[in-house]
């Protein structure tokens, strides 16, 4: 369910970026426009799987879980940098959407869920900063096979969002360079806490 509060005003952008933006924005109705009759089912599946409310909780509690005397006992080093990337993608992506302030598009359904009031702001697209994130961290850790499947679903939920009205295409674009920024961060993050850590077995 979509927030009934509105966001506050807009910054005014310098006449430079405008014709930039009202170029972005026209490419982005022309897409959503020709791609209405893909099933919106399937845009809506792509956007849970990309959902921060999935993809922060559940690293984070297998990550617990690990650590428990239950288990082996020994913290899960891809774990750790999974969720450090996570954190750090939350924060650099609010920070950005609340400092730039782009309203999302004036044709975004109100089936949309609004978590926190960053959400109420396009720039960057948190699902594809996320996915890609979780896509070049997980196929640079090593040892996983079918890699190409991990950016395929990143893409395709990257592309889900100009196809549902969430974002514009720049959106998008910022958000995926964003999360394969952060992967390389989260992995120097890692390789840091495995030669400094007792705890962790990398």
């Amino acid at each position: 369910m979509a927030s009934a509060r509105a966001p506050p005003p807009a910054p005014v952008k310098p006449a430079r970026f405008s014709g930039l933006e009202a170029l972005d924005a026209a490419v982005s109705l022309r897409l959503h426009a020709l791609f209405l009759p893909v099933p919106r089912l399937l845009l809506k599946a792509l956007e849970v799987a990309g959902d921060g409310r999935i993809w922060l909780p559940v690293p984070i509690s297998l990550l617990l879980l690990s650590a428990t005397p239950a288990s082996s006992g020994e913290i899960s080093p891809l774990l750790v940098g999974l969720v450090a990337g996570l954190v750090l993608d939350l924060i650099l992506v609010g920070l950005v959407k609340v400092f730039v302030r782009r309203p999302r598009p004036a044709y975004n359904a109100a089936d949309m869920y609004v978590a926190v009031a960053a959400d109420h702001w396009s720039f960057p697209s948190g699902h594809s900063s996320r996915a890609f994130l979780v896509a070049a961290f997980l196929a640079g850790a090593g040892g996983l096979q079918h890699r190409e499947a991990l950016f395929l679903w990143a893409a395709a939920t990257s592309a889900s969002r100009v196809l549902l009205g969430r974002h514009y295409v720049l959106d998008v674009v910022a958000g995926a360079c964003l999360g394969v920024f952060e992967a390389w961060l989260s992995s120097l993050f890692l390789t840091f806490l495995c030669s400094h850590s007792k705890f962790l077995v990398c």
